[in-house]
Order: structure tokens, then sequence, then C-alpha cells
């Protein structure tokens, strides 16, 4: 081979190299999240009560996505790296706190978005304990489930709505009224509630899944047993659910309730043990794909509780 012809060769395996790097890089650029070129602010959420409240009061301000897949269990959930790039990719991020999303905190140690407005929802809310435990959990616990009293979801109505003016405050003309008219149907419901429940015939609910309703029968005023603690992989124990087949059985509950998108053979053993009906007692976590595609909302999830608080508890 000739001193050119080497030289050919140099120059044409120089180009292979740039084509092959160019490659690699658009291939990389089309798995990155990019930015929206409408002019909308882009708002990730954990949970679907956060995501229902950003797209309820941001209107065509905002682009809004729920981190957590349409079906998935939310105490089961992991980030993957591609929710990661999802995270990057915000304007905001919005979760419920560390109780519910332990893992956020080294998520957002790891991206390099240094614009993104971190909202962690909890702040402001009242917590309670959970009253149910299981093997694993510390007595004492705090309920992670703070979207269930209204008054929380108003202070985290008041969160987001003062995120997203931030970070556009042109906006603010058209949020702010959104956001009154969100806690609006929130202060409805509520009423509507506390005029139900004292015509009830029982107070009483049993609840075969994880222990999510502790703030909902606090404001309310019911007895709330739930079979599992705050996890809903936790699994009763035979003496946990003897003492709740007898409790069925001593006062007569004709209804146990059931938990959306976990299995409900917990509470199928209790009906099939006892002779109760069973009832969907929904506690807003996460929805099914069905659901999201057709536009449901959380007071949607409310209000058919609502329904089934009624019939299980023979209210008039």
């Amino acid at each position: 081979m000739t001193m050119i012809d080497g030289k050919k060769f140099i120059v044409f395996s120089a180009l292979i190299v740039c084509m092959c790097c160019i490659a690699i890089v658009l291939q990389s650029q089309s798995r990155v999240p990019q930015k929206q070129k409408s002019g909308k602010i882009i708002v990730v959420t954990t949970l679907f009560p956060l995501y229902d409240i950003a797209r309820q009061i941001g209107g065509d301000a905002v682009e809004v996505k729920l981190l957590l897949p349409p079906g998935v269990e939310a105490h089961a959930f992991n980030p993957t790296p591609q929710d990661m790039m999802t995270i990057e990719s915000a304007d905001i991020f919005i979760f419920t706190g560390k109780f519910m999303e332990p893992w956020v905190d080294k998520v957002l140690g790891s991206i390099a978005n240094k614009n993104i407005v971190v909202v962690d929802a909890s702040i402001g809310t009242k917590q309670i304990n959970a009253a149910s435990h299981t093997a694993g959990e510390t007595e004492g616990s705090i309920d992670p489930h703070i979207w269930l009293d209204v008054d929380n979801m108003n202070t985290m109505v008041d969160s987001i709505t003062r995120a997203v003016v931030a970070k556009d405050p042109k906006n603010s003309v058209m949020i702010e009224p959104k956001s009154l008219e969100y806690k609006a149907k929130l202060a409805g419901f509520d009423e509507s509630m506390k005029r139900m429940i004292p015509s009830c015939a029982s107070k009483e609910i049993i609840y075969g899944g994880h222990y999510a309703f502790g703030y909902f029968a606090t404001r309310y005023g019911l007895l709330y047993t739930a079979a599992q603690g705050l996890a809903p992989d936790s699994e009763p124990t035979v003496q946990d659910l003897t003492a709740l087949v007898d409790q069925i059985r001593k006062e007569k509950i004709r209804y146990v309730y059931y938990e959306e998108l976990s299995s409900p053979k917990v509470a199928e053993v209790l009906a099939s043990e006892t002779g109760a009906s069973l009832l969907l007692l929904n506690a807003g976590h996460n929805i099914s794909k069905t659901q999201l595609s057709s536009g449901t909302t959380f007071l949607d999830i409310l209000q058919a509780d609502k329904q089934n608080i009624q019939i299980g508890l023979e209210c008039k």
C-alpha cells in the first residue's frame, strides 16, 4: 500500500468514526424527554391526587405528567431511569412527602436540572399517626395518605398554585380562580359527607386492605379497622383475620370494603367467612388506564366512595 492510500484510509476511518459518534448522540437525544415548545409549564407529579390538582388549576398553561403508571400500586413504585429523565425535563416536580415517596431525596440529588421547582405537598398539612401496624412497621408511624382530608387537600392546592404562578406569573389571572373553584368543589363534597354521616345506621368501616383511610375516618367521625398495616403487601396474621371475622359477626356488619389496584383476597376471605358483601373504597393513589383516558377526577373517586359508604353504612 502506498503512502497516499494510507492517508486515504486514515481519512476514511476518521469519517466513519465521526458518523458513528453523530449517530450515537442523535440516538441518545431521541431517548431524552425534550422541553415542550408550546410554552406550557411542564409539571410532573408522583400520585394521582397531585396530578388532578395540577391539571385542574393549571388548565392550558400546564402540561401535567403522572409519574406513576396507570394501574400500578403506588406503595410499590420505584422510579426507572426513564422516570428520572421525565423528572429531569420538568419545570415543577410535586410529591406528597418522605413517608409516601422515600426515594425522592435520592432522585433529586442525582438530577442536573437546577431550575426545577420542587414541591413537597405535605408541608403545612396536618399529619396523623397510623393506628394499624404489621410486623416491620414502627408503632406511631405517620400515615402518608394526607390527601384524604379536605383541609390537607386545600393546603396542597395552595402549594401547587403558588408554584405554578411563581414559574410564570402572567398565568395568575387564570390559575388563581381555578384554584378557588377546585377548593369550592372540595368544600361541597365535605359538606355533603358531614350531612350524610349522622343518618347512617352504622359508623364502622371494615377494610380488607392496607391502612389508608385514617384521615378520612377521623374527619367524619367513623370507626375504621384495616386488615393490613400501612403497606399493601403486609400480610395480616391468622389471629388478625380471626379477630376481624369475630368482630364482623358480633356487630352484624353487612359489608366489607376492598381497595383499588390490589388483590382483594383478604376482603374476600372476610366476606366468605361472614356472609358479608363487598364494596370498593378507593383511596385515590392512582387510577386505571381507562379511567385516566376518560378524564376521571379525584372528586369523581371521592363521590364514588361516598356512594359506597352510603350503601355499606346504611345511610339515608
